[in-house]
Order: C-alpha cells, then sequence, then structure tokens
C-alpha cells in the first residue's frame, strides 16, 4: 500500500467516525432538548396549580367571611370548578414527569 492509499484509508476512517460522533451528538442535543421542554412545561403547570390553590383558598375564605358560610361543600360551582382545574394540572404534571423518565 503506498502512502497516498494510506492516508486517503486514514482521511476515509476519520471521516466515518466523525459523522458517527456528530450523528450520535445529534441525538443527544435533540434528547435533552426535549427534556429542557418537558421541565419547562412541568414549572409553568405547577406556576398554574399554585395560582388556582390560591384562588381556592381566596374562595374558601370569602364564603365563610363575606358571604357567612358556615359549610363549604364540593358541589359549590366555584369551589368544584377550581378542584376540577387543580386536578387536571396535576394529571398534566403527572404526565409530563413520566415523559421525562422514559
Amino acid at each position: 500500500m503506498s502512502f497516498g492509499d494510506k492516508m486517503k484509508d486514514y482521511f476515509e476512517k476519520s471521516m466515518k467516525t466523525s459523522r458517527e460522533l456528530m450523528s450520535k451528538a445529534g441525538a443527544k442535543v435533540q434528547d435533552l432538548g426535549e427534556k429542557g421542554v418537558l421541565k419547562l412545561e412541568i414549572a409553568q403547570l405547577q406556576g398554574q396549580a399554585q395560582k388556582l390553590l390560591a384562588n381556592l383558598g381566596t374562595e374558601v375564605y370569602t364564603a365563610f367571611t363575606e358571604r357567612g358560610s358556615d359549610i363549604i361543600s364540593a358541589q359549590d360551582t366555584e369551589i368544584a370548578s377550581l378542584v376540577n382545574q387543580i386536578t387536571e394540572i396535576k394529571k398534566q404534571i403527572e404526565k409530563r414527569e413520566n415523559e421525562l423518565k422514559s
């Protein structure tokens, strides 16, 4: 094998290795990007849940102090709506956390 053939072979192997590494790196970057998006979505959903919980607390407080209610019920439309929204957001958070783990 001549020197030129050896150099050609060396560069071909180098190019093949570089392509494989770039492919693996690209897949890893995409995976990290997807995980970052999921983490951001989880954080946003947690923020929404916190706001809804605060609204729920405000609604309960208002019922006791301003409306003079002695009993708060899950059948109260405002309470039921907030509880349903919180439950739905918690399901979405759990779904995204499961996606993040897999």
